[in-house]
């Protein structure tokens, strides 16, 4: 039987809370001071606390100044009132949740139906840490470069917490993966994580898939239904794109963290809501409170613990691992094996990946459905567009020795005036010099595919992942520029004056 100490110098409060953790079949000891319950952890070690913070003798948060005295405890505060500096203590201090009072059973029932030694997190994230160094994923994310790995640290810090998680990227990084990640570590691992895309549904029923509805309460309202809050109950919550949620929503958002109460919409009775919340959006937080999307003090209540997803062009190492990943996932469910070539790998670590990891994901499937033997070639890879390419040439100007200078065969010494960086295509390889300016890489990229192809423009497009329009922009503003060049190195027609004088 686990064992529970209670810390709480309110007598009567305690009793209660004595009495309802029993009736949960856990043993009980009750200490009214911190002397007294460094006494009752000495005699016998807590699987579990349930701290006060205020007590006569200090501060709760004192009895975390010995790690060694609550290492092997789950602890859960006892606050008069749920508030974003409470959140922000329990996280510090390693607390997995906290009660507000009176404390309610249902919210007691589900702090100790979430029970869990710390050693079982531990040995969980343990676990994972050995997949990332054996097979290059942590949970349902792939990757080992620097940036996720800092990512994976940060998941395994606040996993085991109750505190909400902010998550930003851009779009196709991968946020609800990470959210996914967080629930699957944490206490909440066998309630339900239900995700919702606030921009995908509209306005005028976001409310009532969040929160529910009585039946009656609109047109059309013929039964009652639940919303998310409550079919998500004990277990997790991932509201997607947070800021396309209306303005008046997330007011009522608000109220929900701050009370952890909510009403279905043409209710007059509020609800307890045992959700843990982790929210996402592809825009800078700062700049969409700015712009009005997001209000500024729901930001503050959400960004507890932000968690910053890298784009996929910061990350081109974990490219080959990725799309070996989604290339193994394809041949499992189609059943016919293919491998990629080096050369395949090398051009698919080449591309700038606007659309990060989903659109490598996408482009994996289409290689595979196009490739007509065993191997997938480069031949239906996206080219590196001239963005990639001067990235690239950047990444190598930081890595070369210090105080060297780029030359090639012919190049002027370093004392002479540096000729102008000038792309040159080579059979069906295009050569970028460093110090080439990304619209040049990008028009000799156009220009040499476009020959490649034998000007066929609509295979040109499709190999460089743009549409035909934009394909037709860039070769009319090439033209534009060309015409330019040639006038201003035409000679100046002469005039009857010029021509008279010259005689």
């Amino acid at each position: 039987m686990n064992h529970v100490l209670i810390v709480d110098d309110d007598v009567d409060s305690a009793t209660t809370l004595r009495d309802l953790v029993a009736g949960e079949n856990f043993s009980v000891a009750v200490a009214h001071t911190l002397r007294d319950a460094r006494r009752q952890i000495a005699m016998q070690p807590p699987d579990l606390v349930l701290l006060d913070l205020q007590l006569p003798d200090g501060s709760g948060l004192d009895l975390f100044s010995d790690p060694d005295l609550v290492a092997a405890s789950e602890l859960v505060l006892i606050t008069g009132h749920a508030s974003l500096e409470t959140s922000i203590q329990a996280l510090r201090l390693g607390a997995a949740d906290y009660l507000v009072k009176p404390i309610a059973m249902r919210q007691l029932q589900g702090v100790l139906s979430r029970f869990m030694k710390p050693a079982a997190l531990k040995a969980d994230v343990a676990r994972m840490n050995a997949s990332l160094a054996q097979g290059g994923h942590f949970g349902h994310l792939w990757g080992q470069s620097p940036p996720m790995l800092r990512v994976y640290e940060q998941i395994s810090r606040v996993a085991g917490t109750s505190v909400s998680v902010f998550i930003t990227g851009e779009s196709g990084t991968g946020k609800e993966v990470v959210a996914q990640t967080v629930h699957d570590l944490s206490r909440r691992r066998k309630q339900p994580f239900l995700a919702v895309n606030c921009g995908a549904i509209s306005p005028n029923l976001i409310e009532s898939e969040i929160f529910g509805h009585e039946k009656g309460s609109f047109t059309g309202a013929e039964r009652q239904h639940l919303g998310f809050f409550e079919r998500a109950n004990g277990g997790t919550l991932f509201l997607d794109e947070i800021t396309e949620m209306p303005l008046e929503l997330q007011v009522k958002l608000l109220r929900v963290l701050e009370t952890g109460r909510f009403m279905r919409v043409g209710s007059t009775t509020s609800q307890e809501a045992d959700v843990r919340i982790i929210a996402a959006t592809n825009r800078l937080p700062e700049q969409a409170v700015a712009q009005g999307k997001l209000r500024e003090d729901l930001l503050y209540r959400l960004n507890v613990f932000p968690i910053e997803l890298p784009p996929l062009r910061d990350r081109l190492s974990d490219v080959p691992l990725l799309a070996q990943h989604f290339l193994d996932a394809v041949v499992a469910r189609e059943g016919k094996a293919k491998r990629f070539t080096a050369a395949a790998l090398d051009r698919l670590s080449q591309h700038h990946w606007p659309g990060n990891v989903r659109e490598l994901r996408n482009v994996v499937q289409r290689a595979y459905v196009m490739a007509a033997g065993e191997t997938i070639d480069d031949e239906w890879l996206p080219r590196p567009t001239g963005a990639a390419l001067a990235a690239l040439a950047a990444r190598a100007a930081e890595n070369a020795p210090a105080g060297a200078v780029p030359a090639s065969p012919g190049s002027p010494t370093p004392s002479a005036p540096a000729a102008p960086a000038v792309p040159q295509a080579h059979g069906d390889v295009v050569t970028i010099p460093i110090g080439t300016s990304m619209a040049q890489a990008e028009r000799a990229l156009i220009e040499a595919t476009l020959r490649h192809h034998k000007y066929q423009k609509e295979r040109t497009a499709a190999v460089l992942g743009i549409s035909l329009k934009t394909l037709y922009n860039r070769l009319k503003e090439y033209a534009a520029e060309q015409d330019e060049t040639d006038a201003s190195r035409s000679p100046a027609p002469r005039t009857a004056e010029s021509s008279t004088a010259g005689n």
